[in-house]
């Protein structure tokens, strides 16, 4: 079949195309020139592929909410389909369905995070036991390259909001500069590592659970901290690396996270910091000065209601807003990911995991 026929360039919309002549590089042609990818190559979602993802969760049977922009309720087979695009095993297919229903939840603010100029994408992490039976990347470089779970789960959900959602670039996503986060951004908490108790436990769900945790937020930030030796020290580099103006938590409406470093969370550990005791501190200590922000601005935040405190601005509306856990190998380096701001941190339990 030759991809650029004329009948080819406006195919219906609709959940099943006859293409039986394609082989996988006239797919991605005509799957580029359609609009249905990220500008990387894509597996061609057969009905036989499809139907190995949709097996894997026959039993979840709650209804997805519409996606926006489009509003489109979606079918557990037009789900597949773009896990299967991702290049997502099977096995997958469970965690990337809770990051859905995640950015889903009202105060995720799905339109929104979609419709901004801000290079905000969903921020993927997986918590508990599916971590390990998945091979989901949580030490060295979890951010990055290399690892197939993290990769494919983080883009199966951008393909979903694009394809489903409609979310395109330049239309819809109205993002200025975009970022690399939107091409896929899953990681995995490394509670091995970590000397205080799991993330989703603190969230409330038990130890044997598997969670996905959602929030839209920028690619992250490195902290970089070789010198201090003391918890305090660290902990001085971690508020003044968050305190930037540049960020969208510089309005003081929304959530961010900090990903500690083995290294670092075992320094702050033995010096007795707790999760509270850091929130704390960082909702305290993490502040912009007034000499840092332009006078524009400051008018600009005043007219929202947003005002300094003793001359500075809050970046968080509270201490329980900075969410703090483990992640990533050895090495002096931590992490911290600025929110869209209109937006929240939702944690879904994985389906059968």
């Amino acid at each position: 079949m030759d991809v650029t026929d004329e009948t080819m360039r406006d195919l219906p919309e609709t959940e099943l195309l006859d293409l039986p002549e394609l082989d996988g590089e006239a797919w991605n042609e005509l799957a580029l020139e359609q609009g249905w990818g990220d500008g990387m190559p894509l597996v061609m979602p057969t009905e036989a592929a499809v139907a190995k993802f949709v097996a894997v969760c026959r039993g979840d049977n709650e209804p997805f909410a519409p996606i926006s922009p489009r509003q489109v309720v979606p079918t557990l087979q037009s789900l597949a389909a773009n896990a299967v695009m991702a290049g997502c095993r099977p096995e997958y297919f469970p965690v990337v369905l809770a990051a859905l229903r995640g950015v889903l939840a009202p105060d995720y603010n799905l339109h929104g995070t979609l419709a901004t100029t801000h290079p905000c994408a969903p921020m993927v992490l997986v918590s508990g036991p599916i971590r390990q039976k998945l091979d989901i990347n949580c030490s060295s470089n979890c951010f990055g390259q290399g690892w197939r779970a993290n990769a494919t789960i983080g883009r199966a959900l951008q393909l979903i909001l694009l394809n489903v959602g409609g979310a395109k670039p330049a239309l819809m996503d109205r993002a200025t500069h975009g970022s690399p986060a939107k091409f896929a951004y899953c990681f995995g908490e490394n509670e091995e590592e970590s000397p205080w108790p799991p993330f989703h436990v603190r969230r409330g769900f038990a130890p044997g659970d598997s969670v996905v945790t959602v929030m839209s937020g920028e690619a992250p930030h490195n902290i970089n901290d070789h010198g201090s030796t003391t918890g305090k020290g660290l902990m001085t580099t971690i508020a003044n690396s968050v305190a930037q103006p540049g960020s969208n938590n510089v309005y003081g409406k929304g959530p961010y996270v900090v990903v500690l470093g083995p290294e670092h969370a075992q320094t702050l550990h033995r010096d007795g910091w707790t999760i509270e005791s850091m929130q704390a501190y960082l909702f305290d200590n993490a502040r912009i000065h007034v000499s840092r922000v332009s006078k524009e601005n400051q008018e600009s935040y005043a007219g929202s209601g947003h005002l300094p405190e003793n001359d500075s601005y809050r970046v968080s509306p509270s201490a329980q807003d900075i969410h703090i856990l483990v992640a990533g190998g050895p090495g002096k380096h931590s992490a911290w990911i600025p929110s869209f701001g209109g937006t929240a941190v939702i944690s879904t339990r994985v389906a059968g995991g």
